[in-house]
């Protein structure tokens, strides 16, 4: 039986309108360890032939059998094993991976039939070493001479074993003493049992071989029998297994990471699409977050079991001068059950004066109960009490800001102040509040029992506000609409307004939610357009490595394996960039929060981030991955 048999053999190209014929019935068959020679001039469809024979094309019509089984019926990655098992390709052009040195050119074949680094390494080391280029192991290709690079395509063809070697031309580019080493090389590799299918125009070349085949315009004009003694040659073949997938993933990454270190500019660049992204992500957020707590922060200083009841028609923004708020409905309010203490509230910009030293102010005059409502301490002395609101008491308790304007240093506590010309006696301190959750100063402020502060100071006989404490927060919607029954009931006309502290809680967490999805949508767009930049940048990639595409396939490469490093690439681009991305964005956070800007720092947009980057790279690194998988091996090696 042949090694290779093949049996009107058609390979037409073009559309069905205008069809090339490049090979017409063609039949042949070649026996184990023959050195064939096909010969023709140029344009006569021999190295059509040989991509037939080599596996890296397909014919339109005919049969086509290796060891006595029918190519047509093997899949695309069957093909890539037959070719990675059985045959090795020596081009006249070399078809060596420039980004590769010499070692490295002749491993390709061996890393897709699944074997070890070092393994593979020592067997092509014992290669080049064979002929004569122990001292070019570490050179690249454009460090090699002609004859060179062409040894270093013989040892790759020969790394797996190279049952059937194919030399298309592979003295073509050579000069005469390099081209006779080559041929001298083919025939030793022959009597060691090799079968040499040599693909030729030049007679001389041809004439090395056992048995010569002519081929003019796609058919066989002269193909000799085989010579009998050369049947009893047989190769022994070593079992191959196949590789794993952790070992192809391995090394996947490994060619994934040299490809990108050669093109370093290009994939900084290509990085710097995917860092401006997450990074602008991770701020986006942080800021967000910030911006949401320190709201939230302000409005819960003002206490979530509060309720507040304010004058003017419901949905009007009504003002503090509207009369219908009066010190009776307080008192009706302090009977409903859950209500801890309801308390008048009137305001008015007032001066405070402590011997030479003036400070303008608000005068809170409030209840005895405003420091258990609001939840606010002081720092010393006492709040007034109720038998002072009841006597009319001339106290004062003074803000934070207000005691360091006057008093400085000093303790205040039973000191003197003028009240808009009234003399009040200082009483207490509250403890430092901060900002108000409209921004405002809280601790600008001076309290006095209401009695006083409206009879002394203020004047009003309707109320600015009634500020309410509630017992138990949960019941705090039904206590919102007992006070709201009461006080229509009793005004005859719901000529008020109630505001639930938690339901505003509440609704100001959804808008600020809603606030940071909207900054957090923006950043993502900067990502989106990086993972387009990743696309862009790979799909170059793959047109200017075509060739280099080609030659892996050549050397064995499933569709798969092509697809795995490509994709790859585009995963580490992307998963470094999201790494780098994540230390820029916290980097900007912390600037921003040095500045004074709210910040709040999360694991959760980081992991956001990354992992939208890390799916950037999938998503728009297969359709790149796919087109290179899916290049045909011979247009690939003809591509530049």
């Amino acid at each position: 039986m042949s090694l290779i048999e093949l049996t009107d053999i058609c390979r037409c190209f073009g559309s069905k309108d205008n069809k090339i014929t490049v090979l017409n019935d063609v039949s042949l068959s070649i026996n184990q360890g023959e050195f064939v020679a096909i010969v023709g001039a140029s344009g006569s469809g021999k190295s059509t032939l040989m991509n037939i024979i080599g596996c890296l094309d397909k014919p339109n019509s005919g049969i086509y059998k290796f060891k006595g089984k029918d190519i047509s019926r093997l899949k695309k990655d069957e093909l890539a094993k037959l070719r990675r098992e059985s045959f090795g390709f020596i081009f006249q052009s070399y078809h060596l991976i420039h980004s590769l040195n010499a070692i490295e050119n002749v491993e390709v074949p061996s890393i897709y039939a699944g074997e070890n680094k070092t393994d593979r390494r020592q067997k092509a080391s014992e290669l080049l070493k064979s002929l004569g280029l122990e001292h070019r192991v570490h050179f690249y290709p454009s460090q090699l001479s002609g004859g060179q690079q062409q040894r270093v395509s013989i040892a790759r063809a020969l790394i797996n074993g190279g049952q059937i070697i194919l030399a298309d031309e592979p003295t073509g580019a050579l000069d005469s003493k390099s081209g006779e080493e080559v041929m001298g090389l083919l025939l030793k590799l022959c009597d060691l049992g090799h079968t040499i299918v040599l693909i030729t125009h030049d007679a001389k070349i041809a004439s090395h071989a056992h048995r010569i085949i002519e081929i003019k315009d796609g058919k066989i004009l002269s193909n000799p029998k085989p010579k009998n003694e050369l049947l009893k040659k047989e190769l022994v073949e070593k079992t191959k297994r196949e590789p794993t997938f952790l070992f192809e993933i391995a090394e996947a990454v490994s060619m994934a990471v040299s490809s990108l270190k050669i093109n370093i500019f290009r994939t900084i660049l290509t990085l710097l699409g995917i860092v401006i992204g997450v990074a602008s992500v991770i701020a986006m957020l942080t800021v967000g977050d910030g911006a949401k707590k320190s709201v939230l922060d302000r409005i819960s200083s003002m206490g979530t079991n509060i309720i507040m009841v304010f004058p003017g028609m419901p949905n009007s923004r009504g003002s503090s001068s509207v009369e219908t708020l009066v010190l009776s409905d307080v008192d009706a309010i302090n009977e409903l059950d859950n209500v801890v203490a309801a308390m008048p509230e009137a305001r008015k910009s007032v001066t405070l004066r402590y011997n030479t030293n003036d400070r303008v102010t608000n005068l809170n005059a409030n209840s005895w109960a405003y420091p258990i409502v609001r939840k606010w301490d002081l720092a010393r002395g006492v709040f007034f009490t109720k038998e002072d609101e009841i006597n009319y008491a001339k106290v004062a308790v003074l803000g934070d800001s207000v005691a360091n304007e006057l008093f400085g240093s000093k303790d205040p506590i039973g000191e003197y102040v003028l009240i808009n010309n009234i003399v009040f006696q200082v009483i207490g301190i509250m403890s430092k509040k901060g900002a108000s959750a409209m921004g405002d100063d809280e601790d600008d402020v001076v309290f006095t029992p209401y009695s006083t502060g409206n009879l002394h100071v203020i004047g009003q006989k309707y109320l600015r506000n009634i500020r309410i404490g509630v017992e138990d927060v949960s019941k705090i919607s039904q206590t919102e609409a007992s006070i709201k029954e009461l006080l229509t009931k009793k005004h005859g006309i719901e000529d008020f307004r109630v505001l639930n502290m938690g339901s505003l809680i509440e609704s100001m967490e959804e808008t600020q939610n809603t606030f940071t999805i909207l900054l957090g949508s923006i950043a993502a767009i900067s990502l989106l357009v990086g993972g387009i930049g990743v696309m862009n940048i790979m799909l170059v990639s793959v047109t200017e490595r075509t060739k280099e595409i080609g030659i892996r396939m050549a050397t064995g490469a499933r569709a798969k394996n092509i697809m795995q490093q490509f994709l790859i690439e585009a995963l580490i681009v992307s998963a470094f960039g999201g790494i780098l991305g994540i230390l820029f964005g916290l980097f900007i956070s912390f600037l921003l929060s040095y500045f004074g800007m709210p910040i709040v720092y999360s694991i959760l947009p980081a992991i956001l981030a990354f992992s939208c980057a890390f799916f950037t790279g999938l998503i728009f690194g297969f359709l790149p991955a796919r087109k290179a998988a899916e290049l045909n091996p011979v247009a690939a090696l003809a591509g530049e």
